[in-house]
């Protein structure tokens, strides 16, 4: 498993290619039993591509397709919570809504780039819910998990991971969040 391909792309298990993978996105997925990390496959591609709208038409994968993982974050009691979120190319993550209710929070916001970097150990542009810091929840949009394949990232910019939408949810710390994606505005 984890030969797919999707659009113009054609993956390899990511199990053996650990060179497109971030450090803990490798250590990540050898910690998966092997029935859930052999579901996952990875593509080289070119780091000038990784953004979502130049991906997708690149290499030929449809928007609703393609899944975005970012970093949400607040304050309640002196205490910052965070989280992974993760959500259709075709949708926003509802960071004030779903997202702030979930992390019991005043105030929710994207992390700053930096910090996304620091605490994640993945490239910017490359940020996956594999291999995101134990103690953090993985909230995932019930529309990623219904997808029969979602394009994330790998943790580098030259590389992309391809699994079922339904793997995503045997990730560490992944819930099923109602909610979370919201149509994007034009």
């Amino acid at each position: 498993m984890g030969t797919f391909t999707i659009g113009s792309l054609r993956t390899e298990p990511a199990a053996e290619h650990g060179d497109l993978l971030a450090a803990p996105v490798a250590a990540a997925l050898a910690s998966l039993p092997a029935e859930v990390s052999s579901q996952f496959g990875v593509v080289e591609i070119d780091p000038d591509h990784s953004d979502t709208a130049r991906f997708t038409e690149r290499y030929e994968v449809p928007l609703d397709a393609s899944a975005n993982c970012v970093v949400v974050s607040g304050r309640r009691s002196g205490e910052t919570r965070t989280a992974g979120c993760l959500v259709l190319a075709t949708t926003r993550v509802d960071v004030n809504g779903a997202a702030r209710r979930r992390l019991d929070v005043r105030k929710a916001s994207f992390a700053a780039q930096r910090d996304a970097v620091e605490l994640t150990g993945m490239e910017y542009g490359g940020i996956t819910p594999l291999g995101l810091p134990p103690e953090w929840p993985l909230l995932v949009d019930e529309a990623v998990l219904a997808a029969p394949l979602v394009v994330l990232g790998s943790g580098v910019r030259r590389g992309k991971l391809v699994a079922p939408g339904a793997a995503l949810l045997a990730l560490p710390g992944a819930e099923p969040l109602p909610g979370l994606g919201v149509p994007a505005v034009s």
